[in-house]
């Protein structure tokens, strides 16, 4: 695995991943809500790229059974598969242009929060086994212990592996609690350093937001980070 420049890192192949956030935070500082998310981040990628289409709640037919993907983005020779998490903590204010008002929700288990990232990176994994489809693993949150380290000779908690703050490397089998809660384990064929990058600033505590990407290719490997390569 190589790493690659800042800014590479492409949706179905056409959309510069760090051109569509630009553009989404130009136009949303804040969500509502993860759908809300959802759908403007699939609003402004068919605005940077009109020759990719967007499926939002797609299935994916695994085993016989369907699964299904926040959002498939279909390009012209590739697809990626994209998974969203907007984990928040309790923030009130206006932003925005045209200004609206905002009020969100104190979501509070940040070990959860960690499971079901790294869950939706396995899940990528699975779902980019097939040829000419990659993924994107992607967090927004206004959340800082989630991208902050722990401090230095804290005793590890139950989540300790699953760990997605900055500088921080995925890999590998993880275990919840030292692997004495066997259903939460979580394997990774893919190799994911993580690095944050800044969405947007709101007046108040709780309104810095951040996001992070990670991208998941079809061979397993992959890149954590804004800039990554598909």
């Amino acid at each position: 695995m190589t790493s690659s420049a800042p800014g590479t890192g492409h949706i179905a192949g056409r959309a510069p991943l760090h051109e569509v956030m630009a553009r989404l935070r130009g136009l949303r500082p804040v969500f509502h809500s993860e759908a809300d998310l959802q759908h403007s981040f699939a609003r402004v990628l068919w605005e940077t790229a009109p020759e990719i289409e967007s499926r939002l709640e797609a299935p994916q037919r695994r085993a016989g059974r369907a699964e299904y993907l926040d959002l498939l983005c279909i390009g012209p020779t590739t697809r990626t598969a994209v998974e969203f998490k907007y984990f928040t903590r309790g923030w009130t204010g206006t932003a925005g242009t045209p200004a609206e008002d905002y009020i969100l929700k104190q979501h509070g288990a940040t070990d959860l929060a960690r499971l079901h990232f790294v869950r939706d990176i396995a899940r990528l994994e699975r779902f980019c086994g097939r040829f000419g489809q990659d993924g994107l693993a992607l967090m927004l949150t206004n959340e800082p212990s989630l991208w902050t380290p722990p401090l230095p000779g804290r005793r590890p908690t139950r989540d300790h592996e699953f760990r997605i703050h900055e500088g921080r490397e995925l890999a590998g089998t993880l275990l919840w609690a030292e692997g004495t809660y066997e259903p939460n384990t979580c394997t990774l064929a893919g190799v994911y350093p993580l690095a944050w990058e800044p969405y947007s600033g709101q007046d108040g505590p709780g309104g810095e937001f951040r996001w992070l990407a990670v991208h998941v290719n079809g061979q397993g490997a992959g890149r954590g980070g804004a800039g990554a390569d598909t």
